[in-house]
């Protein structure tokens, strides 16, 4: 599992596809439901299953971001 945590949502996205992980969900880490719409203007903040965790490519992996300047 890479390590994204810190990184823009959309290279976030794109490293995990880089790796053969395609199930992403995404989240609003203040909790407020909103949706991302720019990927670029957010930043990942957790990520699930943690960094070096081994998963499969049909683990689904959670995405929660914060959007830039919050």
């Amino acid at each position: 599992m890479p390590a994204v945590q810190g990184k823009d949502h959309q290279l976030a996205q794109d490293t995990m596809q880089a790796a053969g992980l395609y199930l992403l969900d995404e989240e609003d880490a203040t909790g407020q439901g909103r949706m991302l719409i720019i990927d670029r203007n957010w930043t990942v903040v957790e990520q699930r299953p943690a960094a070096g965790a081994c998963v499969d490519a049909d683990t689904t992996i959670l995405l929660r971001s914060r959007k830039d300047g919050e």
